[in-house]
């Protein structure tokens, strides 16, 4: 079973943040594939389905962005099969990609986020899919980074991030159908 793990902070303070877009998107995948409501289970909330022919489950740590490594191990321990490597996609916000970009990796590092650092410590591996949505930096250098992904988007960044996201699903289906490095040769 495809595993796509959205990051995100819980609660109605962080909803509307650029570091939410991840659920943002899950909450598209949702939508589009005609997938049930979630459900919490401890420290993740889970909806399942089938997409692009193959089962799926779609994932929210209820943790805060930095320990979303422990949804991963609820996960895990629901599902000891879970290959990582493979089955694996995590959807993450990246200050480093404009508004309105995406980039798919089959593996790779951190780069700096704490939600990505946490995921591998807890995966013990950084061969797993991620697909970054960009946010954009602070046009102000003094903007503090954590301020900015705390932040809600402008209008325009909002309008540039939801507009890439019919090209997310397409990307996303490519993964679950035809894998990782299909996916990054079409859409990145």
């Amino acid at each position: 079973m495809k595993t796509i793990l959205a990051l995100g902070n819980p609660g109605d303070r962080y909803r509307d943040t650029r570091h939410n877009v991840g659920w943002w998107l899950a909450d598209r995948l949702l939508a589009v594939w005609s997938l049930p409501s979630f459900e919490e289970h401890g420290t993740v909330s889970v909806t399942r389905g089938r997409a692009a022919g193959e089962e799926v489950r779609v994932a929210r740590p209820l943790t805060y962005v930095n320990r979303s490594g422990r949804a991963l191990e609820a996960l895990r321990d629901r599902d000891p099969d879970l290959r990582v490597e493979r089955d694996l996609m995590v959807l993450v916000d990246d200050v480093d990609l404009a508004p309105g970009t995406l980039r798919l990796k089959a593996r790779g590092s951190a780069g700096g986020h704490n939600g990505l650092t946490s995921v591998e410590q807890a995966a013990g591996t950084r061969a797993y899919a991620r697909l970054r949505l960009g946010v954009g930096r602070p046009e102000d250098e003094r903007i503090d980074l954590a301020d900015h992904v705390l932040a809600p988007p402008t209008a325009a960044e909002e309008e540039a991030i939801l507009g890439v996201f019919d090209r997310a699903v397409a990307a996303t289906e490519c993964w679950i159908a035809e894998g990782a490095e299909e996916a990054m040769n079409r859409f990145n």
